[in-house]
């Protein structure tokens, strides 16, 4: 099982932690699942999210293997191994923090730091029946984080329990208050497309969840997908691009990395027109409903097998890329499925409200859980 690449004995006897290996640690070389950065210099500083969680007391057990270079949907890694979906064995992991997602669905830890640029927490956690937080964007420092630099990317916590992901945000993320009572809250159901099982089952956790609820339409949410892709292309042209050029990054990767090298001027301009017009439109459906739903991913994740080329799987993540792009927090919840495939609601909220995200999350996770 290929979860950690790098096991790790620090810290002190709180919660075990596994940290992905796109976050720094001091003494260790951040080698993002690329076979270009096997030679990386050790970080000489931890990421300002370790540094959190040790003076914390955690204990960090391991770093994770992931998508080579964060820049894929389903965890497959040819240089590192791909870690076994736990729960799902015959399903991919999801990408990219595949490895944070497996070592808590398997049970090595409680709690595990992922990032999430294009929906590399809430992939993995659906893909695996686990919790995944991707907070508002600039919530939780990123210092220490590669790519440096992103308009999109987003560190947080994947969980077996809401109570022990709403502990790692108090540590990871400054200012996470008590959370607020949800007496009144209302749902927007988001109109979108997915498989029927996955629809009926997102419907009825909320349901069961006893909140008001009325269904909402995000007519640029197609637009936003694309935009996001756009964005992320340039962005991780600009981090990563060099390392095509070694020869040691992944064929799915490097295929992926050439065809992002031709976004234009011109791409980025209309995309960011997108971010602003798709935002405003988030932000006047939370004004009706503080909280929005629908599901994480709109069909069961692919199975290994037929899983080669993933730089064709990108699709993965048309329910949760938008929401990179908007800036918003969003949370994947795992949903009771007998369908064979895991199914994952996600939630969304207004910006900063990341404390009201998970106060309705822990409430329609235990009333799932009392069911």
């Amino acid at each position: 099982m290929t979860v950690f690449v790098e096991q790790l004995n620090l810290g002190g006897h709180g919660p075990r932690v596994a940290i992905k290996d796109t976050i720094d640690v001091a003494g260790f070389a951040t080698k993002a699942g690329c076979r270009a950065l096997e030679t990386a210099a050790p970080a000489t500083a931890s990421a300002e999210v370790v540094e959190r969680l040790l003076d914390a007391g955690y204990h960090l057990a391991g770093k994770t293997n992931l998508h080579e270079l964060a820049f894929g949907t389903t965890g497959i890694n040819h240089w590192t191994g791909t870690p076994l979906n736990p729960r799902f064995p015959a399903h991919v992991p999801g990408g990219s923090s595949s490895g944070s997602a497996a070592a808590v669905a398997g049970g090595q830890v409680p709690v595990a730091l992922g990032t999430d640029t294009g929906g590399s927490i809430r992939i993995p956690a659906a893909c695996c029946g686990v919790f995944g937080l991707k907070p508002t964007f600039g919530r939780v420092s990123r210092k220490g984080v590669m790519p440096a630099e992103s308009s999109l990317d987003c560190v947080g916590p994947l969980a077996a329990d809401m109570d022990a992901l709403i502990d790692c945000m108090r540590v990871i993320a400054p200012g996470f208050d008590a959370l607020p009572p949800i007496e009144g809250v209302s749902i927007g159901l988001v109109q979108v497309q997915a498989i029927a099982p996955i629809r009926e089952a997102v419907e009825a956790a909320i349901r069961q969840s006893g909140l008001a609820s009325a269904p909402v339409s995000l007519g640029r949410f197609v637009q936003a997908y694309d935009a996001g892709l756009v964005v992320i292309n340039a962005e991780t042209w600009a981090a990563c691009g060099e390392l095509v050029a070694t020869g040691l990054v992944g064929e799915d990767v490097a295929k992926r990395l050439l065809a992002a090298s031709k976004t234009t001027p011109a791409d980025l301009e209309a995309a960011e027109a997108v971010r602003a017009a798709f935002t405003a439109e988030v932000d006047a459906a939370l004004r009706d409903f503080p909280v929005l739903a629908l599901p994480t991913m709109a069909d069961a994740p692919p199975l290994l097998e037929a899983a080669a080329d993933t730089s064709k799987l990108v699709g993965m993540t048309s329910l949760v890329r938008p929401f990179n792009l908007s800036g918003h927090p969003a949370i994947a919840i795992p949903l009771p499925s007998v369908q064979g495939f895991p199914i994952s609601l996600q939630l969304v909220a207004a910006k900063n409200d990341d404390e009201l995200l998970c106060a309705v999350a822990r409430h329609i996770a235990h009333q799932i859980n009392q069911d």
